[in-house]
C-alpha cells in the first residue's frame, strides 16, 4: 500500500462526498481512490471522529454506484457463503488474516485505538463488503482477498458505469 498516492481532500471533493453520502462527511483524511470518471470512490478517514469517538473504518466507500452494486451482492447472501468458506479454505483464511493485520497496521500508524477491531468482520467473518471493496480500491489488489473478489463481481456487473458521481 502506498499512502503517498492518496490525495488531499479538496473543497470540491468534500462537496461531492457530501452529495454522495447525503450528509456532511466525517473524519476525512484523504481521497484514497477515484472512480474512472474522476470523482471520489473511497476516502481514508481518521481513526477517531472529531468528538473523539473511535471510528475503526479506515477506508470508506463513497461512490453511490459502487455502494448500490455492493448492496445487491450483500443481499444475495454471499457474505454468509464467504464466512463459511473461511472455516475450511486455509489459504483464504490466512490471506484474510493478513488483510486484517494490514488494516490494523495502517490505522494504528495514524492513531492507535487500543484494540484489535477492524472493519467488515475481519479476520473471522465477512460482514461488510463495502469495507472490503474500499480496502482493495485504496490499497490495490492482493491485499484483501474478499475485497478483490468483490471488485471482480462488481466488474462483472459492468462497473464502471459512466459517470457514477450522480447518486440519482
Amino acid at each position: 500500500m502506498n499512502e503517498t498516492r492518496f490525495e488531499p481532500v479538496t473543497a470540491s471533493d468534500r462537496a461531492t462526498i457530501a452529495e454522495q453520502l447525503g450528509r456532511k462527511p466525517r473524519a476525512l483524511r484523504a481521497v484514497a481512490a477515484r472512480c474512472p470518471s474522476g470523482h471520489p470512490a473511497v476516502v481514508q478517514t481518521n481513526p477517531r471522529l472529531e468528538d473523539g469517538t473511535p471510528f475503526p473504518t479506515l477506508y470508506y466507500l463513497t461512490c453511490p454506484t459502487l455502494a448500490s452494486l455492493v448492496g445487491k451482492l450483500e443481499a444475495s447472501g454471499i457474505m454468509r457463503e464467504w464466512t463459511e468458506r473461511l472455516s475450511f479454505d486455509e489459504e483464504l483464511a490466512e490471506a484474510y488474516r493478513r488483510a486484517h493485520e494490514s488494516y490494523l497496521a495502517q490505522r494504528d500508524s495514524i492513531e492507535p485505538l487500543g484494540h484489535q477491531v477492524t472493519a467488515g468482520g475481519m479476520p473471522s467473518r465477512v460482514k461488510c463488503l463495502h469495507v472490503h471493496l474500499a480496502h482493495t480500491l485504496a490499497c490495490g489488489e492482493g491485499v484483501n482477498p474478499i475485497g478483490d473478489e468483490t471488485l471482480r463481481l462488481v466488474r462483472e456487473e459492468g462497473w464502471p458505469l459512466g459517470d457514477c458521481a450522480d447518486p440519482r
